[in-house]
């Protein structure tokens, strides 16, 4: 996951393997049974693109988007190496406009650069993105992450809450919201104990 600040993600990635490993996140990978081949997907601050590859991987036409030019170049040769072909578009997302009814996927995973305003604009920008009927499938941690400090931001503002993700997306039709501790294997990141909440909504109409 990456916006903001290029300079400082660009160094973070600049690393021979991949910083968060080339196998997509866990919580994405168990909602294949929900993708069809031929939607489109949007994944957002995809930095090295694993999950946006793997969407691919699953017959989705992906546009992966990332702030990190050096995250994009190691995106492309991940999926040379996988036969896949996506999309890269380098961004910041915190001005990025989102499209109007345009995905049929939006994968937002550790999606968790932002504070509680800029939080609410990329939420709407996701509602707005997804075509009627259209899924979200996001992943975070919750603020109970702060004692595991195994990966994500330290920054509690950041962090996910279940009535947090219930608020903002009430407009959406939850399909699933866990939260649960768990023990990830996510490259060099993301190792560890740690605290998450999933959710899964489809937008109406």
């Amino acid at each position: 996951m990456s916006t903001n600040q290029p300079p400082a993600w660009d160094e973070r990635y600049a690393i021979e393997d991949y910083l968060f490993g080339e196998r997509p996140n866990r919580f994405l990978a168990s909602q294949a049974s929900r993708l069809k081949r031929g939607q489109s997907a949007l994944a957002l601050a995809d930095g090295e693109a694993r999950n946006g590859v793997w969407l691919a991987e699953q017959g989705l036409e992906v546009l992966s988007v990332d702030s990190s030019a050096v995250a994009q170049e190691k995106a492309r040769r991940l999926a040379r190496s996988r036969g896949v072909q996506i999309r890269l578009e380098l961004a910041d997302l915190s001005t990025w406009q989102f499209p109007e009814s345009r995905f049929d996927v939006i994968a937002a995973i550790f999606f968790q650069f932002a504070g509680r305003s800029l939080r609410a604009a990329l939420f709407d920008g996701i509602k707005r993105a997804l075509k009627p009927g259209g899924l979200l499938l996001l992943e975070g941690y919750r603020p109970k992450q702060l004692d595991y400090r195994t990966g994500g931001p330290p920054i509690i503002e950041n962090l996910y809450t279940e009535e947090m993700l219930r608020e903002a997306f009430s407009d959406l039709e939850i399909l699933e919201l866990n939260q649960y501790d768990a023990v990830i294997e996510e490259g060099t990141a993301h190792k560890g104990m740690s605290a998450l909440i999933d959710l899964v909504a489809r937008k109406r109409g």
